[in-house]
C-alpha cells in the first residue's frame, strides 16, 4: 500500500508542518507481519498549542457561517471520503490488522453511514426555536478535542468530526499513535474539501502528552474522548480544573440475554459471531452470554462449533474472517485473562492461549470459548477486548437481569427472543443501547454509555447536540 507522505507531518491552521523541536517519532507495526511499515511523528506540548490557538483564531468565523454552508462542507469531504475508500480500507487493514473485506465493508462503510447521517441530522436540525418570549438557540460549544482510538478508527473519526462540523465547531484531532495511517489520510480529505484553515487540525501523539493538553487547555471547550475506561478517567480529571464538557465513550462488558422463548441455535451462534467480529476489539461486544441452564451443553457446542468455523489469518486473504489483535500489548493482556479463565475454574470449550496452529508470527488469538463462568470469575468482569466469549447458565430470568446489572460498565446490552418479553427485559438493563435480536445498525439511534461506560451520546442528531451549546434569549419577543 501506499503510505501517506505526511506521516512524519501535522496539519495545524490549513497546512501541512513539521513537528517542533520536542516532538519524537515511533514506528507504526503491522499487527499481522510485526513489520513496521511508517513512522509517525508524536507531538509535543508545543504542537498542541499550535494546533489549538489555530482552532481558537478560527471559530468566530466559522461558527457564524450559516448552517447550510457548514453542511455543504461536510457534504464535500464525504464526496472526497468516497473517492478514496479503497486507500482507507488499505490503510486500515495496515495499521490494525482488520481483515481487508472487512475494512471494506464495515470499518469504511461506518464513516461513509455515519457521515452522511450527518448530513441528514444537521439539514433537519431545529437551531432555533421559540418559546414565550425567549428565543432558544444551539450554537457550537467553541474549540474541541478529539481524541479516537484505533480499534474503529474511521467510526469514531467521523462520528467526532462531522457532528462538530455541522455544530459549528473547530478541533484538534488526535487520533490514535499506534493506527494513525487512516487519521493521516482523513486530514488529506479535509484539505482537499477546502475546509477553512484552522477549523479542522491533526496532531499525532501520546495520550500523556497531546492528549492530556488537549484535554486540560483552557482554549479547548470540550473533549470528546473514545478509549479505556482508565484512560477517560483521567481526560475528565484533566477538564475538571477549567470545566470543559467531557463527551466519553468508554469500556463495556456488554450482556447477551438469551431468554426461553429464543431459538437457542441461531441466537447463540449470532452471539457468537456478534462477540467475535473485528477481531472482539468492539467496546460494545455481547461478551457474556447468558443462557438457561437446561440449554447450556447444547449452547456450548453451538457455540464451540461457530467459533471452530471462523478462519483466524492473513488480513489479506478473503476467506479470513478474525485477523490479528492490534498489538503484542494487547495480546499478552488477552493471553493472561484466557488464563486467568482456566485458572478460576472455567470450562475451556475451544480455544486458549497462544496462537493458532500455523500463526508464528503476528499477534492473532485463538478464538476463544469458556462455558460454566460465574459472576465472580474475571472473564465475566473485566474487558477482555478480543475474541473470547463467557457464557454464564442462569436459572432464573430475575438471576439473569442482575447478573448482567451487576458491573460497573453500561455500554450495550443484547436480548433474543420472543419480542413482547425481549421488549420488557431490554428496560430492565442498565445500558445506553439495548438490542432485540440482532438488529440491522441503526446509525440513528444514540449511542452511549451509563455508568463508567461514559456519557454523551453519539450518532446523527444525538451527535451535534453534544457539540452545541443552548443560549436562551430572554425578551426576544413573540
Amino acid at each position: 500500500m501506499t503510505i501517506s507522505k505526511h506521516m512524519g507531518d501535522f496539519y495545524i491552521d490549513g497546512q501541512w508542518v513539521k513537528p517542533s523541536a520536542g516532538a519524537t517519532s515511533m514506528g507504526v507495526e503491522n499487527p499481522a507481519t510485526e513489520e513496521i511499515v511508517a513512522q509517525v511523528a508524536l507531538g509535543s506540548e508545543e504542537d498542541a498549542d499550535r494546533a489549538i490557538l489555530a482552532a481558537r483564531a478560527a471559530f468566530d468565523g466559522f461558527t457564524n457561517t450559516p448552517a447550510v454552508e457548514r453542511i455543504a462542507l461536510l457534504k464535500r469531504i464525504h464526496d472526497i471520503y468516497l473517492s478514496r475508500a479503497e486507500e482507507f480500507a488499505e490503510a486500515i487493514s495496515t495499521e490494525m490488522g482488520a481483515p481487508l473485506g472487512f475494512a471494506r465493508s464495515a470499518q469504511v462503510w461506518a464513516g461513509d453511514v455515519h457521515i452522511g447521517a450527518t448530513i441528514k441530522a444537521g439539514e433537519e436540525f431545529e437551531w432555533e426555536h421559540q418559546r414565550g418570549q425567549t428565543r432558544v438557540v444551539h450554537e457550537g460549544i467553541g474549540v474541541a478535542g478529539l481524541i479516537t482510538p484505533w480499534n474503529w478508527p474511521m467510526n469514531q473519526i467521523a462520528c467526532k468530526v462531522a457532528p462538530a462540523i455541522v455544530a459549528g465547531c473547530t478541533m484538534v484531532l488526535k487520533p490514535s499513535e499506534i493506527a494513525p495511517l487512516s487519521g493521516t489520510l482523513f486530514a488529506e480529505v479535509m484539505e482537499a474539501a477546502g475546509t477553512p484553515k484552522g477549523v479542522f487540525n491533526l496532531v499525532n501523539g501520546m495520550g500523556p502528552t497531546v492528549g492530556a493538553r488537549l484535554s486540560s487547555h483552557p482554549e479547548v471547550d470540550m473533549v470528546s474522548f473514545t478509549g479505556s475506561t482508565r484512560a477517560g478517567v483521567q481526560v475528565a480529571a484533566n477538564a475538571a480544573p477549567t470545566v470543559k464538557r467531557v463527551a466519553q465513550e468508554l469500556g463495556g462488558k456488554s450482556a447477551n440475554i438469551i431468554l426461553a422463548s429464543a431459538d437457542m441455535e441461531a441466537a447463540v451462534a449470532g452471539g457468537v459471531e456478534g462477540c467475535f467480529g473485528n477481531t472482539g476489539q468492539s467496546c460494545d461486544a455481547p461478551t457474556r452470554m447468558f443462557v438457561p441452564r437446561k440449554w447450556h451443553r447444547d449452547a456450548l457446542e453451538v457455540a464451540k462449533a461457530k467459533a471452530e468455523s471462523m478462519v483466524t489469518g492473513d488480513p489479506r486473504d478473503p476467506a479470513t474472517n478474525l485477523g490479528p489483535v492490534i498489538s503484542k500489548i494487547q495480546f499478552d493482556k488477552i493471553q493472561g485473562l484466557i488464563q486467568k479463565g482456566i485458572d478460576e475454574g472455567a470450562t475451556l470449550v475451544t480455544g486458549g492461549t497462544g496462537r493458532p496452529a500455523g500463526l508464528n508470527r503476528g499477534w492473532y488469538v485463538r478464538p476463544t470459548v469458556f462455558g460454566e463462568v460465574t459472576q465472580a470469575m474475571t472473564i465475566a468482569r473485566e474487558e477482555i477486548f478480543g475474541p473470547v466469549l463467557s457464557i454464564l447458565p442462569y436459572d432464573d430470568l430475575e438471576t439473569a437481569i442482575a447478573q448482567a446489572n451487576d458491573t460497573v460498565y453500561g455500554l450495550a446490552a443484547y436480548v433474543q427472543g420472543a419480542l413482547p418479553e425481549a421488549r420488557a427485559v431490554a428496560r430492565r438493563l442498565r445500558a445506553g443501547q439495548v438490542s432485540l435480536n440482532y438488529p440491522d445498525w441503526d446509525i440513528f439511534a444514540p449511542f452511549g454509555g451509563y455508568k463508567q461506560s461514559g456519557n454523551g451520546r453519539e450518532y446523527a442528531d444525538w451527535g451535534i447536540r453534544d457539540f452545541c451549546e443552548v443560549k436562551g434569549i430572554i425578551g426576544y419577543g413573540a
